[in-house]
């Protein structure tokens, strides 16, 4: 049973990354279709090329998965079942494919955690718990906490540096020609997108690995598994990176995201693209190079945030430049709320699958 429940969390962990591929595409691709630099088939076709890509530089330059790691430990292992996974991972797919109906670019990261944390808490009767006036310690806040703070944080610093970036472009081309510093800026949107691309691969591929690594050590720890129980819990996520057995994993994880890129999401390209503030190519590649920029800093440093927030808080930057009233603020408004709603909502979502698992499994 415990293997078959393994095998059902790895497809359904490979279905959320291919969702999160399709509904993060608009990150990486909204600026360059509404420059019109690329037509969407296009867009999408270059996103996905370099979210595959961000497997070489994780694996083979950076030589670590900082970001699955920190997913594989956000909850006490004492409190991790595959049942606990399997709920969280439901949730994190119901609401993902629920905000992308309704075209609201909501973090896959904190869908993900919220679930992740919210079926540990229904496995160890936190609502009884309450109840009773006792508290049970289930997350991991060394890891938790730096992430939540980076939900108002990331699209702070995207915000600041996109900001920053524009007005270092507008100086250094004030005397341009205004016709070939456009098509100069489109063809460098091309550059800004990729490094946005290879910044979303190789943050959010490496959650779906951090989610079946932590289904993986607990399967083999409840096996017995004489080399997982010695190891400390800190070395076990790397064991199972190192595993031959589960080489593929990491690899599946960033094909399969590109996949799910190359499928779009147009709801979401249309808000973020044209929705918060209207995007030239020059405030493209700024917004861009800002939210790489971004991403980069929190892969270095191990925290996963959320690709969407960065980038739309480095549209809202480029926005300001112009004007403050230049920005839709009650469409950012909106956004906010859903960001701040998603770690909750998923984290109730997982405790209800969790505790209908129960009956059947």
């Amino acid at each position: 049973m415990d293997f078959t429940l393994l095998i059902i969390i790895i497809v359904l962990a490979l279905i959320f990354d291919y969702i999160n591929g399709f509904h993060d595409a608009a990150n990486s691709i909204a600026t360059i279709v509404a420059t019109k630099v690329l037509t969407p088939f296009q867009a999408v076709l270059w996103a996905a090329v370099f979210n595959f890509a961000a497997y070489f530089i994780s694996k083979y330059w950076i030589g670590e998965f900082k970001i699955g790691n920190t997913i594989a430990k956000s909850v006490d292992e004492n409190f991790i079942t595959l049942e606990v996974i399997l709920a969280g991972l439901i949730a994190a797919i119901v609401w993902n494919l629920v905000t992308w109906k309704l075209g609201i670019p909501s973090s896959s990261s904190h869908t993900l955690l919220g679930g992740f944390m919210g079926a540990a808490l229904a496995h160890a009767g936190a609502l009884s718990a309450v109840i009773n006036g006792e508290t049970v310690d289930v997350i991991n806040y060394a890891k938790v906490i730096p992430t939540f703070l980076f939900i108002f944080c990331a699209p702070l610093v995207g915000m600041i540096m996109a900001y920053l970036i524009t007005i270092l472009i507008l100086n250094i081309c004030r005397k341009a020609n205004p016709h070939k510093a456009d098509k100069w800026f489109k063809k460098l949107q091309l550059v800004s997108s990729a490094l946005f691309s290879l910044g979303h691969g190789g943050n959010d591929a490496q959650k779906v690995m951090g989610i079946i690594g932590a289904a993986v050590i607990c399967y083999k720890m409840k096996l017995g598994d004489a080399v997982y129980m010695a190891a400390e819990s800190k070395e076990r996520f790397k064991l199972f990176v190192d595993d031959d057995f589960w080489w593929w994993v990491p690899l599946a994880s960033f094909v399969v995201i590109a996949m799910g890129t190359m499928s779009g999401g147009w709801k979401i390209v249309k808000t973020m693209g044209s929705k918060i503030t209207k995007v030239t190519p020059l405030e493209g590649v700024a917004a861009e190079t800002a939210g790489a920029a971004t991403l980069y800093i929190t892969e270095h440093l191990g925290v996963p945030v959320s690709t969407t927030h960065t980038i739309t808080g480095s549209i809202i930057g480029v926005g300001i430049t112009k004007r403050v009233s230049a920005v839709r603020w009650g469409v950012t408004i909106s956004l906010l709320w859903a960001w701040i709603l998603t770690i909750p909502v998923s984290a109730a979502i997982a405790g209800i699958m969790y505790y209908l698992l129960k009956i059947f499994i």
